[in-house]
């Protein structure tokens, strides 16, 4: 890896205080770049304007997610650069992104939520207990899944109803939760304690041993929210923890929740992330409209019309 990439990321951590996952990310992009550069044999950081469009014209097989991805890391790194004054000018700067249509979040019904949850709350040993706490919580809360399987054993403010979550740019929040996730998670720390015994010691809500971060992994616990979702009767192809996310804050707004305490709950930096959840109810309304309403449909009111005409 060029010796500039590793400045760059070093960089993020430090003066911005990015997730692992975040630069983790921003490295795969430039190793990708910088691979290609050096069939070029060319230095991603002394790439010119022509590099970069021949970079992305290569990149014309991926999706226009991934390729606008991709040049957003590339922008960040050139910008790093000249900050340095190691280079004056900028590659990507006349360089437009590729145009993405930006699709509705996936989310499940309220039933199937309770589904899940149902089934999830049947489970009888420590395992189901521990996923069954996941699971309310993360409706309960809309948490990433980073934040939810990460919880520190502190952050339940259990005498108020809340969770305290460190986010994006280790920015903290507090997220209420109902009665169900609070009784949940008081079910799996009885698991809990019984589990780690009295020798070992573990700061985290959701521990792990066989991890090495110490704490559940985001893949284990997508593999179980699979397979409850078998059970369910859903089909695991729709089931991922964001989608629990997405269900959290569309079902939220269904129900008249202002749009500024969803943004605040799902920690969005941003509200017009959180906008997005407006156009999902708006059509799942009209949607309501078009299946339901008795005069939809051009030919329910030609038929109509034709019955008051014979009248």
């Amino acid at each position: 890896m060029p010796d500039h990439i590793e400045s760059f990321l070093s960089m993020m951590l430090a003066e911005r205080n990015s997730a692992a996952n975040t630069r983790a990310a921003y490295r795969r992009d430039l190793a990708h770049a910088s691979l290609f550069m050096a069939q070029r044999n060319v230095d991603l950081s002394r790439a010119n304007d022509e590099d970069i469009r021949a970079y992305m014209a290569a990149l014309n097989v991926m999706s226009a997610t991934t390729q606008a991805r991709r040049l957003s890391a590339l922008r960040q790194f050139f910008r790093f650069l000249g900050s340095e004054k190691i280079r004056k000018d900028d590659p990507t700067r006349n360089i437009d992104p590729p145009k993405t249509g930006r699709s509705l979040p996936k989310y499940l019904s309220e039933k199937e939520v309770l589904d899940l949850l149902s089934v999830s709350g049947k489970m009888v040993n420590a395992d189901g207990a521990r996923l069954n706490a996941l699971l309310e919580l993360l409706y309960a809360s809309g948490l990433r899944v980073s934040e939810l399987v990460g919880l520190p054993l502190g952050a339940v403010l259990f005498d108020r109803g809340m969770v305290r979550v460190l986010g994006k740019g280790s920015k903290e929040r507090l997220v209420p939760v109902g009665d169900a996730a609070i009784e949940a998670i008081k079910k799996w720390m009885t698991y809990r304690k019984d589990m780690l015994g009295d020798k070992r010691k573990s700061q985290f809500l959701f521990p792990s041993f066989s991890s090495k971060t110490g704490y559940l992994t985001r893949q284990r616990f997508f593999q179980l929210l699979k397979q409850v979702g078998i059970t369910a009767g859903i089909d695991p192809t729709r089931l991922s923890p964001h989608v629990l996310r997405h269900a959290f804050a569309t079902h939220l707004i269904d129900h008249g929740a202002d749009l500024r305490s969803v943004q605040t709950m799902l920690g969005h930096a941003d509200i017009a992330t959180t906008q997005i959840y407006t156009h999902v109810a708006t059509d799942r309304l009209t949607k309501i409209v078009q299946d339901h309403h008795p005069l939809s449909k051009a030919e329910d009111r030609e038929q109509e019309s034709g019955i008051r005409k014979g009248k």
